[in-house]
């Protein structure tokens, strides 16, 4: 693991996205209602927050981070798409990034695990960095400056 005992706490947060392309079926569930596990939506994004907060279990020389928030909201789009954000932040010695990517992640893997009885079709894609703030390299945006929505991908 890198030194970062002789960094300063500061504060640091992470916006990450992903998105999981839905099949005809899936999507029109969805659209009706909850399935017979539950709100796939809700679950995912509990599972979400759950992975951010093990991520030094996850990454190996990953340092543990101690997390003052993690928000992870997850949207269907008429594009049949499920995108999913997670925000991480902390007042630490490093960055929060990785936290907010394993939790797109692990909302992605929760949605798929609690819709694959309707259709094993769906594709996780485009997991990335949106956004960060603080620390030693300071603020950094995805390239094209903001954050990605539906209408500009």
């Amino acid at each position: 693991m890198v030194d970062v005992g002789g960094k300063e706490r500061t504060s640091r947060r992470a916006v990450a996205q992903c998105f999981v392309e839905l099949p005809e079926a899936v999507y029109k569930i969805l659209r009706e209602g909850e399935i017979a596990k539950g709100d796939p939506v809700k679950v995912a994004e509990l599972g979400g927050i759950m992975g951010a907060k093990r991520t030094p279990d996850l990454i190996p020389l990953c340092h543990p981070v101690n997390l003052e928030s993690v928000r992870v909201r997850c949207e269907l789009t008429e594009k049949k798409r499920l995108r999913i954000e997670c925000e991480a932040a902390a007042k630490d010695v490093t960055g929060v990034e990785m936290e907010a990517l394993v939790g797109v992640t692990v909302a992605a893997l929760v949605f798929y695990d609690m819709c694959k009885g309707i259709d094993k079709g769906m594709v996780i894609k485009e997991a990335r960095l949106l956004e960060k703030s603080g620390g030693r390299s300071g603020n950094w945006k995805s390239e094209s400056g903001k954050i990605e929505s539906e209408e500009n991908i």
